[in-house]
Formats: structure tokens, sequence, C-alpha cells
């Protein structure tokens, strides 16, 4: 009797146990299959929430406010360097350019004629050195020869030759262009030789970087800078805004 109620006692707790593990593995299991199915869910709803609004009609969650575009006006001296157009144009633009920086020469190229003739009267355009002497070693010669020629009234139609022959910079390259612009070529060299406007061309350059100019060409349009060979729609948007008086002063 001993051994047989010890046998059925055995037999008795280990289908217990064995219930009590199902018990547990169904609970498991269970718990398991809602967090799948819950967070497939959960994966849906937030992918419907990225690509499109959650709800539609007036229960819609309204956009967040974003705050006004902040404007910043730089105080940049305009008058005594070489300008074109008229002086009391409501527009002044300051260009920080480098003759032999590439970016300036597509500016010059593909946007700076555009831009004069899509505001005619409206602009004042200033040019301001800015020899990036560390990649550009012919940036700063170009920049005085440019002053040089600006000494007889050529200051632009040099400027342009100078963009137009960038792959040919250096100092015969100066004295052709002062030729071929009728200059007093012996006078031109004078200035060239004795580096007349070198002190001219390093304040210039010493204003921009202590302003916190770091790359050619940058403009300052009233003051408000805008940075790179940006296309004619970025002067536009700017020039509008600042023509129309949304800009705060």
């Amino acid at each position: 009797m001993e051994s047989t109620s010890s046998s059925e006692d055995t037999i008795t707790f280990k289908v217990s146990h064995f219930y009590s593990v199902l018990v547990v593995l169904a609970f498991a299991v269970g718990i398991l299959t809602g967090y799948v199915v819950w967070g497939r869910s959960s994966i849906q709803a937030q992918t419907v929430t990225n690509n499109q609004p959650a709800a539609q009609g007036p229960i819609a969650q309204a956009p967040v406010a974003t705050q006004p575009p902040q404007f910043t006006r730089y105080d940049i001296p305009a008058e005594g360097f070489p300008g074109i157009g008229p002086e009391d144009a409501p527009i002044v633009i300051v260009e920080f350019s480098d003759f032999q920086c590439p970016f300036c020469k597509r500016f010059n190229d593909e946007t700076y004629q555009q831009l004069l003739a899509t505001y005619p009267g409206k602009i004042r355009f200033v040019y301001r050195h800015l020899p990036l002497t560390s990649i550009h070693p012919e940036a700063f010669p170009s920049a005085e020869a440019s002053m040089c020629a600006n000494e007889q009234n050529t200051f632009w139609e040099y400027h342009d030759n100078i963009f137009e022959n960038q792959d040919r910079l250096g100092k015969d390259l100066y004295m052709q262009i002062a030729s071929d612009l009728k200059l007093n070529s012996a006078a031109f060299e004078d200035c060239l030789n004795a580096e007349k406007y070198r002190n001219l061309v390093q304040q210039d350059s010493d204003f921009a970087l202590n302003l916190g100019v770091q790359s050619t060409p940058t403009f300052f349009i009233n003051g408000l800078a805008l940075v790179g060979a940006q296309p004619l729609s970025a002067f536009t948007q700017l020039i509008d805004r600042e023509l129309a008086g949304e800009i705060p002063k």
C-alpha cells in the first residue's frame, strides 16, 4: 500500500505541475500575442501620423506656430568705394569679393547684370575687397590693379576684364588690360609697382574678417547679409521684402 500510495502521489504531483506549466505558457503566449498586435497597430498609427494628418476637418491638430525670421543689419560703409548705380538708390548692395575666387566669377557671369537689370535705377552696387591670400596668390595683386584702374575711372571695365581672364591672372595680364582700356599705362604701372593701394585693400580685408565674413562672395543688402554665389531669386526675395518695408530697420 505504501508503495502504491507513493506512486499515485508522484503521478498526481507531476500532472499538476504539468498543468501549471501549461497555464503559465498560455498566459505568456497571450501576452506576447497582445504585444505584437498592439505594437503593429502602434507602428501603423505612427506611419499614418507621419505621412498624413491623423484627423481631417476641424478636429485636426493646429500646426505649431513658428518664430518669424530674424534679421540682423550690419553697418557696412559704402561711400568712397567703387560703386555703380544711383547714389540715392533705395537698395545698396556691398559685395566683398576676390578676383581669383571661382564663385565670385560665377556671380559676376550669371547674376550680376541680371540683378541690375531687374531693378533699374534702384540699386547702388559697391565692390569691396576680401582677397583670400592663403588659397589665391593673385587675389591681392589683382585687387591692387583694379584700384589703380579705379584711379583712372575705369574700375568696372577693369573688374569685368579680370573676371573674364581669371585663368591668366598676373602682372602681364594687368598691364594688357590697362592697355586695352587705353589707360595711361605708365601711370598705371607706377601705381602697381608702388603698391599704392595695398593698405586700402588690406583695410577692406581686415574689416570683413573682423565682421565675421569667412567666404567670398559675401553681400550686404542694406546691411542684410547674403552669403555665396546665390541665384537671382535669392536676391529678389530679400530685395522685394526690403522695398516693401517688410523687414525691420
